[in-house]
């Protein structure tokens, strides 16, 4: 039987980043769908039941930025584990849901991995 592999939703509006990240994920053993922005991660979020990560940039155009989103994805996907990014800003403690972690950008595409790892609980 195939091992399943975690799904995480990329949201950043950065192309290149974007990309950039899929692939390090993809290396990394995770199934990965991206989105660019908050509205299309809400879409992709309520079509599946298989997301277990939302690994957000903070600073995004449209109708959320990823501050927002991690709230709404608390609030309405519970179990749903939260990584924001950023590279302007920092995010205080309190302004994400609990349990949810910061990276700053830049960060090693080896740490990427070995934090969503921990996050969702897998060695």
């Amino acid at each position: 039987m195939p091992k399943v592999k975690p799904v995480i939703l990329i949201v950043e509006d950065e192309f290149l980043l974007r990309m950039d990240s899929v692939e390090v994920l993809e290396n990394g053993g995770f199934e990965v769908v991206p989105a660019a922005n908050a509205d299309e991660a809400i879409a992709i979020l309520s079509a599946r039941s298989d997301i277990h990560l939302v690994f957000t940039d903070i600073q995004m155009p449209g109708s959320m930025d990823g501050l927002k989103l991690a709230r709404f994805v608390r609030d309405r996907w519970p179990p749903i584990k939260i990584v924001a990014t950023s590279g302007h800003v920092r995010a205080a403690r309190d302004e994400l849901p609990a349990g949810s972690v910061f990276l700053p950008k830049p960060y090693l595409g080896a740490e990427l991995i070995a934090t969503l790892r921990d996050l969702i609980g897998i060695a």
